[in-house]
């Protein structure tokens, strides 16, 4: 992937502003269990870095996913994974589709002021018994004259007690799972509408997540995006931006582990020299920062071929599932290093030990991306 000036100035821009405006913060929203996404993504917005690939005329920056991406990598620069990961749903996984195929005055009336960050979005597919098996969801949306009723439950809603609406996703027919459902844009203001309080995760603190319930949930039947019963392949193809999101997330903040790693096993001293001077440790730290570089060329090169219009299922599966078993491989083997020290809660190693969990679990667990795999490459049926 060759960069342009362009895109190393975008990612100055995101490094400074994570420098400035979010790890300043970090301690205070992972103690809270909330960062206040709302004056956080305005001041993203007004930087315009939430619609770096949305159309100009709706206040995106009309560029190709490579800056998506250059926005991702930096992002995985800020000191926990909670933060990253509420702005990757504004941006990578509760917009695409909405900006690919919503109906202008769909566009106008949210997609727009998401990208503005007068917005805050949350995507609605997880549900308590269909997680990474979307075509098992069981949340209805019904018509009834020119609206849609719907009712059901969705769980683990990343950015929920703080959303303006729910790009959610529903079943709408009786035709078989993959061609019955449908994406719908929800205001969670609208009656019938209620959240359980904030889920107590074992990481990913900072970000707030809950369950939401929609109890004869009423909607016009404008708010449906694209057309009815293609809702399964437009959020096939918003994974394949999540996917690729998530994994660009890595790579910074595991080389920060390990940075900080090496730098605290060089002052930790132990039966009359320091943790560095082993050789087996610094042979391990070299070898998961190969791992690290590894990762991000995968990634690179996934994007290179997607923004050439190349069906990149193969490889960004392939990049989620490194990603996933790297970050906890790398925190893992960091968090051994520390000791008792990296045992403590408030130690950023324990945090990234913590958060690094959800990434072979959310998006698409591990199963399922070598489900995927081994479909594509001809062993099974899926």
């Amino acid at each position: 992937m060759l960069f342009t000036d362009q895109h190393n100035e975008l990612r100055r821009t995101v490094a400074r502003f994570v420098a400035e405006e979010i790890n300043p913060h970090v301690d205070e929203w992972e103690a809270a269990g909330i960062f206040p996404a709302h004056e956080l993504f305005k001041k993203m917005g007004d930087l315009g870095l939430l619609g770096i690939s949305k159309p100009e005329e709706y206040g995106g920056l009309g560029l190709d996913y490579s800056y998506e991406m250059v926005l991702a990598e930096e992002l995985g620069g800020i000191d926990c994974g909670g933060v990253p990961m509420g702005i990757s749903v504004q941006t990578n996984m509760a917009t695409p589709a909405l900006a690919r195929f919503g109906s202008d005055e769909l566009r106008e009336e949210f997609l727009a002021p998401a990208i503005a960050g007068d917005m805050v979005c949350s995507i609605a597919v997880s549900e308590p018994h269909a997680g990474s098996d979307v075509a098992a969801i069981k949340t209805n949306a019904v018509k009834d004259g020119d609206d849609y009723v719907i009712n059901g439950t969705k769980m683990w809603i990343t950015n929920s007690t703080q959303a303006d609406f729910l790009c959610l996703l529903a079943n709408t027919g009786d035709a078989p799972s993959h061609k019955n459902k449908s994406l719908i844009v929800v205001p969670t203001n609208t009656p019938g509408i209620s959240f359980s309080e904030k889920l107590n995760k074992l990481g990913m603190r900072s970000s707030d997540t809950a369950q939401i319930f929609l109890d004869d949930v009423r909607v016009p039947q404008r708010n449906l995006i694209g057309r009815e019963g293609d809702g399964f392949r437009m959020q096939m193809m918003q994974f394949q931006e999540e996917r690729l999101c998530a994994a660009m997330l890595g790579p910074k903040g595991m080389s920060d582990t390990i940075r900080r790693t090496i730098d605290y096993t060089r002052e930790r001293q132990i039966f009359g020299g320091s943790v560095l001077d082993n050789q087996v440790v610094q042979y391990r730290l070299a070898e998961l920062q190969t791992e690290v570089e590894a990762l991000r060329a995968l990634v690179w090169h996934a994007t290179e071929q997607y923004i050439n219009g190349t069906d990149v299922t193969m490889l960004a599966s392939m990049a989620k599932l490194k990603a996933g078993r790297l970050a906890r491989e790398v925190s893992d083997a960091c968090l051994q290093y520390w000791g008792g020290m990296g045992f403590m809660w408030d130690n950023p190693v324990s945090r990234s030990y913590r958060d690094s969990r959800l990434s072979s679990i959310g998006g698409g667990s591990d199963e399922t991306m070598l489900r995927i795999l081994t479909k594509l490459m001809g062993m099974s049926n899926g």
